[in-house]
């Protein structure tokens, strides 16, 4: 059986799955440092100095970065991405034999940030590559005792961090050391269950980076998908060469596709944001109020606040019918000109316009489709004023023209183009839940509360 199966049949009936909770409060015996009860721990664990485990801790090198291909890489902090590190974007420095053959970096080494926002931050070495560390990096390399991988997962374990997160606190220019690092303290299984509880924990880590590939390729499809269905319209690939297309001021379409204003075909306009403190138009509301936000669920379906009568009676608070379509008009990131559907009638607050298409002729799933194919044109037309709070307006809205293929096309534009979102929300659905396990796994299997041998998979003895 793989071992991922495996994993899943005996996380079952363990407490452990992608629903569990995470840490429990312990509140019997003697609770160390690292919040690891070591009366709790299982039989043959230790509970140890992390100085102990790890060969003597170093500084980096301080030197000067180049982008010119001399001497070895020079890993700093911003380097290390949440991905991983791209080496090959990693540039060089010059440093004596002495220097680089110290501080240089192999396979198994843990380097932690010692300073600033990511404190404690730390970073498994996979790859041989020739590179040494930056001065704000602290190098830890395990001995014989400890297995690299298990200690790069403790470093993300809830006992690592709380005792980071006290000693640091605030203070993120003082940052920690080595003195601090080698007191530690870290629940030390043997070395055949260190690998193990590695192995378990790196499987589903692999499981959540097939899923992130495979995410980044749905969206690039559909990337792909809408600029050909808005080009040639529902037609195959191999049959493009016999569609005669037009120049439109919404680029190349179909001869046979007329444009639109979007006025011409939909009701515009936008909601208002109600004064938190006045308990009449909130205390005991039943009419769902959506803010910008809720723009990144692609498809709204329920809402976190409601407003009271008394709030669309006094305030600029039209219902929004089911099947309408909102944009944020105004937003930081990635919310400003993204788009999404009603699957209830709402009010709305003034960062979002709303879409009501009242033509039949005009189907608001294809209308969706268009909106998000033109995101970055919607960025890039907020932001023309040159103001970094760039703005969309509901004028601009009705004025915008989009494209009406016959309303059979659109239905089937609108269906390909759906099927893709589906797979889309399916992969980020189940990295979610991969990551819900990850969690839920180190914690328990870091402080022995769950054993591999529980959920299947054996070790040598």
């Amino acid at each position: 059986m793989p071992r991922r199966a495996l994993l899943t049949k005996g996380l079952r009936g363990h407490g452990v799955s992608a629903q569990s909770k995470g840490p429990r409060s312990v509140t019997d015996g003697c609770t160390s440092f690292a919040g690891v009860v070591s009366s709790e721990l299982p039989d043959g664990w230790q509970l140890r100095r992390l100085g102990e485990l790890v060969e003597r801790p170093q500084y980096g090198l301080t030197a000067s970065a180049t982008g010119e291909p001399r001497g070895p890489r020079f890993l700093r902090i911003t380097d290390i991405q949440e991905s991983g590190v791209a080496w090959r974007t990693v540039p060089y420095c010059e440093c004596d034999a002495d220097s680089g053959g110290r501080l240089r970096l192999r396979p198994g080494d843990v380097v932690i940030a010692r300073i600033g926002a990511t404190t404690g931050k730390a970073y498994l070495i996979r790859d041989e590559v020739d590179a040494v560390f930056a001065s704000y990096l602290i190098r830890l390399r395990a001995t014989d005792r400890l297995v690299p991988e298990f200690l790069a997962f403790f470093t993300n374990s809830a006992p690592y961090w709380r005792q980071i997160d006290s000693v640091k606190g605030g203070r993120l220019k003082q940052g920690i050391n080595i003195p601090l690092l080698q007191s530690l303290e870290i629940p030390l299984p043997p070395l055949p269950e260190q690998r193990a509880i590695a192995e378990v924990l790196r499987t589903v880590q692999r499981a959540k980076e097939a899923t992130e590939k495979v995410i980044a390729a749905t969206r690039q499809l559909k990337a792909s998908l809408m600029k050909h269905l808005f080009t040639y319209g529902p037609v195959p690939v191999d049959q493009v060469d016999q569609v005669t297309l037009k120049e439109m001021k919404i680029g190349a379409a179909p001869t046979h596709w007329e444009t639109v204003r979007l006025g011409e075909k939909a009701t515009i306009g936008n909601g208002s944001t109600r004064k938190r403190t006045d308990p009449r138009y909130w205390e005991g509301g039943l009419t769902p109020w959506l803010t910008s936000g809720k723009i990144h669920e692609g498809v709204i379906r329920h809402a976190d606040e409601y407003v009271t009568e008394v709030a669309r009676d006094e305030c600029h608070l039209p219902l929004i019918p089911r099947g309408s379509l909102v944009v944020a008009i105004t937003g930081q990131g990635k919310t400003l000109g993204n788009s999404a559907k009603l699957e209830l009638d709402a009010c709305v607050s003034q960062h979002l316009a709303y879409v009501s298409i009242r033509e039949a002729d005009l189907s608001p799933d294809f209308t969706l489709a268009f909106l998000r194919s033109r995101y970055d044109w919607l960025q890039a037309i907020s932001r023309a004023g040159g103001s970094t709070k760039g703005a969309l307006t509901c004028g601009l809205l009705k004025s915008l023209e989009i494209p009406k293929p016959p309303i059979s096309e659109q239905r089937q534009i609108a269906t390909h183009l759906s099927a893709v979102d589906a797979k889309l929300a399916a992969e980020e659905s189940r990295r979610a839940a991969l990551e819900v396990l990850f969690k839920s796994l180190l914690h328990h299997l870091m402080t022995g509360r769950l054993r591999v041998k529980d959920i299947g998979v054996q070790h040598e003895a």
